[in-house]
């Protein structure tokens, strides 16, 4: 029988708030007009999941990671793949040194806090495997030794939706691993101009100050554990992801992996949000980032153009949403 984790204190519950809200608040001066990306990639670190950001190059997905980092007193690092990287150049060597005689181990670019995989469809299989590899088990093993990434640890893979020449495409067993698939998009017209008037005037992460720092980020971690969610939202999590199963678009629904995801985004969502409990528009909120990438629809779906989006929205209506109770 597991035990029942400790009540999350009003304290505990407010300096958690306060701090995410600043988090917030300092990213989003940088990534412009985009707080709900901003909200749900923070809410991804919170419950130490991974983000896939799905875009067209030059839209702000390398300065989101960037300015996280840079919030958390972090140390953040890119990996741009192409065909010819090898495992060994995104998790590290073993190196014989001479002065010693000794073996030791140069970590690569994966032992960070925050990575960017920059067009990860573009390496090998088998050098995306190493990075998955990573982003599970939070560390590595070279030459039967296993070390131990930073924690907080958060990879942020980008892939292009249009060029498709000369990637590899990630296969459902991997899409799965990941916590959330965002899409950051154009700016609007307003928040264009800001930006160009903040890249004439040197707005960037570089100058981007701190508002906490990795140790007590790892510590809100913890606290998101501890976040209530009643059997009802359980229950209703499942019926979602049987929805999805059972649905005639649907060729492979998802997995109780994402359901597990799903419970994990929404406690650090609903603590993000000052509250010590799941409630269901937490879980609704989050539904298309964690369930969408999931999916593989029907070919005859995929065919007249029906979208994952397009199948969860359905699925949240035809699924009744239940009134918990808080105990």
């Amino acid at each position: 029988m597991t035990e029942t984790p400790p009540t999350l204190t009003p304290i505990e519950v407010q300096r958690f708030a306060d701090i995410a809200s600043r988090l917030t608040a300092n990213v989003t001066s940088v990534v412009l007009g985009k707080p709900q990306v901003v909200t749900l990639a923070l809410a991804g670190l919170f419950a130490e999941g991974h983000l896939l950001l799905e875009d067209v190059p030059g839209v702000g997905k390398t300065t989101l990671a960037r300015a996280i980092a840079a919030s958390v007193r972090g140390e953040w690092r890119r990996i741009q793949f192409t065909p010819d990287l090898l495992p060994s150049d995104v998790t590290g060597v073993t190196i014989f040194n001479q002065a010693t005689r000794q073996f030791e181990f140069h970590g690569g670019p994966i032992f960070a806090n925050i990575v960017v995989a920059d067009e990860i469809n573009r390496a090998s299989p088998k050098t995306q495997s190493a990075l998955l590899e990573v982003m599970e088990e939070r560390g590595v093993t070279v030459d039967g030794r296993r070390h131990a990434v930073p924690r907080p640890f958060l990879v942020v893979a980008t892939q292009n939706p249009v060029e498709m020449d000369g990637t590899y495409r990630l296969p459902e067993a991997q899409l799965d691993r990941f916590l959330m698939k965002l899409s950051i998009g154009y700016p609007d017209e307003q928040v264009e101009v800001q930006v160009l008037k903040g890249a004439a005037a040197g707005r960037s992460p570089d100058y981007l100050g701190a508002v906490t720092d990795t140790e007590t980020v790892s510590a809100m971690i913890r606290l998101t554990h501890r976040v209530f969610i009643a059997d009802p939202l359980y229950a209703y999590a499942v019926r979602l992801a049987a929805a999805t199963r059972e649905h005639k678009q649907v060729r492979v629904g998802v997995s109780p992996r994402g359901v597990i995801a799903l419970s994990r985004a929404a406690q650090a969502y609903a603590l993000m949000q000052g509250r010590p409990y799941v409630v269901p528009e937490d879980i609704k909120a989050l539904v298309e980032p964690v369930f969408a990438h999931r999916l593989l629809l029907a070919p005859d779906a995929t065919m007249r153009g029906v979208t994952p989006t397009e199948v969860l929205r359905g699925v949240l209506e035809s699924v009744p949403t239940p009134a918990p109770a808080r105990s």
